[in-house]
């Protein structure tokens, strides 16, 4: 996920690759002019550092990294389910952002969801600048509201793939080629979220506006409709997630 931000803000050009430099200890692939360090460097202070490991992590980068970069201007984090204070905890910095990106960031159309400072403030106005070529930029007021946020859309690209899938599933078992059902499916859903977000109305009404009293359309969404099936499921997927943001909480606390 963190290369996909860097991919990107290199292409839109918000940042210049000799702007950034990425500590990893194995092979990244990052964009041509970027600095590539297996460890920490010994001196030089970032105006600002971004965290992209897995939660799980977390103590091990904090050991090495958090003496190195001690007054940090800004500590952005990408780590799902690890809170400000937390990361306030390991890491001594003037402002701390958790960020929750999803993947079509990587292509401009992701979404960002912000948390940590005032959005007004300065440093509230630099995350919002660096993360505003990536897509929709949201601020999230309560923090624990942040895992519903990461279910939902953090998540989401993970859930609408797998729609994708068992829609052209669904194709293949009412007649069609596999491969046809699969790009009729990927077209189908890609053409209607663009409808979807260019609408004034909401989803709910386009779906019913598209659904003919009798047609096809309207017999189909009955199954979808039927005992709210579909919205059930739904929230029983986002609960599970939200949950498990809620236990990654848990354990980044100690």
């Amino acid at each position: 996920m963190a290369g996909a931000m860097l991919r990107q803000w290199v292409a839109s050009g918000d940042v210049s690759p000799d702007q950034v430099t990425v500590i990893d200890p194995g092979t990244p692939k990052i964009p041509e002019g970027v600095r590539h360090l297996q460890s920490p460097p010994e001196d030089g202070l970032p105006d600002a550092l971004m965290l992209g490991v897995k939660p799980q992590m977390l103590d091990g980068v904090a050991e090495s990294l958090a003496p190195r970069v001690q007054g940090v201007p800004l500590l952005l984090s990408i780590l799902a389910g690890v809170e400000v204070a937390a990361l306030a905890k390991r890491f001594d910095a003037g402002a701390v952002v958790r960020v929750m990106p999803n993947l079509p960031v990587g292509l401009g159309k992701g979404v960002v969801a912000l948390h940590g400072v005032p959005p007004g403030s300065a440093q509230g106005k630099a995350a919002s600048a660096l993360m505003d070529s990536l897509g929709l930029v949201e601020w999230i007021d309560k923090e624990e509201l942040f895992d519903s946020v990461t279910a939902l859309s953090g998540c989401g690209p993970g859930f609408v793939f797998r729609f994708i899938d068992a829609l052209a599933d669904a194709g293949v078992a009412v007649g069609l080629e596999p491969d046809q059902a699969l790009r009729l499916a990927t077209a189908t859903v890609n053409g209607s979220s663009a409808m979807a977000a260019d609408a004034d109305d909401n989803p709910g009404v386009l779906a019913d506006r598209v659904a003919s009293p009798g047609g096809s359309t309207r017999e189909g969404m009955n199954v979808l409709d039927r005992d709210e099936a579909l919205k059930n499921l739904l929230i029983e997927t986002l609960t599970a997630a939200r949950d498990r943001n809620h236990e990654l909480a848990a354990a980044a606390r100690g």
